[in-house]
């Protein structure tokens, strides 16, 4: 039952981010390992979606740990364990919780020796700059408790780059990088200072080439200047090519069709979408205090109240003007969500 529940949920967010994003491209799937052991270390800018993404576009079900403020509620914390999600606690959770993530890293040891994967954003915290910050210490910390309870287990390290036009907007685009994976064993033999240090080093750097990585210290004379060369993003590798050489090597993003009523379209999704878009705008946004949360908790939105409002209006439809009707204007909605995203 647990694998059904899984594959429905997964066919159906992957439905809810092919109308969400414009596109979503992916690369080198064929790196990650089907039928071993898997931890990938993925950058972290978009929240939720980073983690979505993934789960949805590696090729195999994955257990994610997700920060433990979100856990809160019952009904919300038997929800996010039945999609295989992880409680992690960080030191803004306080000192006293970080004593928790030991059955945490346990579990994952478990799963990791039973070949499951496992998705970890080693950063530690979401951010919206493109730099890839300064790893934490608990990955290792699984990597290396693990190959010590279970000396066999061919562990393989996939690094993940995970890249946005704009990740705050609706309709952006998208791509994922997948890595060559790492065995685990080559990297960590103890857990010394000095090892620990030397694979963060090494997963840091691996990231860095699958997303931009802009130096913190330059940040924004750096970002301004991409933007104005409008650089393509979805690109890491030309993107950091640039950087390179000092923004003389570089790659602009194709100019997208733009029809001229593009704007009236907008405008009349919104009207036939009135209920979810006043809820999202009206009640939700507004209480967003993390603009990294913004596109997570909007998909929710198009997740949940865009297809309950579609029912509702569709049954009234159905029964006051015919099915007709009520098919007519489902279709329209749809159509007209993919003209704007797609074209």
């Amino acid at each position: 039952m647990k694998k059904i529940w899984l594959h429905i949920v997964k066919a159906y967010i992957n439905l809810g981010l092919f109308f969400y994003f414009r596109k979503i491209l992916v690369y080198n799937t064929e790196n990650v390992p089907k039928d071993q052991p898997v931890l990938f270390l993925s950058n972290h800018q978009n929240a939720l979606l980073d983690a979505l993404l993934i789960a949805t576009k590696c090729g195999r079900f994955v257990y994610f740990l997700t920060r433990a403020s979100v856990f809160k509620r019952s009904l919300v914390d038997s929800l996010l364990r039945s999609l295989q999600m992880l409680p992690v606690y960080r030191i803004r959770d306080g000192w006293t919780n970080i004593s928790k993530n030991s059955p945490v890293f346990e579990t994952c040891s478990e799963l990791l020796h039973k070949n499951d994967g496992v998705v970890i954003f080693p950063e530690g915290s979401h951010s919206l700059n493109r730099t890839v910050r300064p790893l934490s210490k608990g990955f290792t910390r699984i990597i290396y408790e693990t190959l010590q309870k279970y000396p066999l287990t061919n562990l393989q390290l996939v690094p993940v780059g995970v890249n946005f036009i704009n990740a705050k907007e609706f309709g952006d685009s998208t791509s994922i990088y997948f890595g060559e994976p790492l065995n685990a064993k080559d990297y960590l033999p103890d857990f010394s200072n000095e090892s620990v240090v030397e694979l963060k080093e090494v997963i840091f750097q691996k990231i860095t080439e699958l997303t931009t990585h802009i130096p913190a210290e330059s940040y924004d004379e750096v970002i301004s200047e991409l933007n104005k060369l409008d650089v393509d993003y979805l690109d890491p590798v030309a993107v950091n090519d640039c950087l390179a050489s000092g923004t003389k090597n570089f790659k602009t993003v194709k100019p997208r069709t733009l029809f001229w009523f593009k704007p009236v379209l907008k405008i009349l999704l919104k009207f036939l979408l009135i209920g979810p878009y006043l809820i999202w705008r009206g009640l939700i946004k507004p209480k967003i205090d993390e603009e990294e949360f913004i596109s997570t908790f909007r998909f929710a939105v198009a997740l949940t109240l865009v297809p309950l409002w579609l029912i509702a209006l569709g049954i009234f439809l159905w029964f006051s003007a015919g099915w007709i009707i009520s098919i007519t204007f489902i279709a329209i909605v749809l159509l007209l969500d993919l003209l704007i995203l797609k074209f």
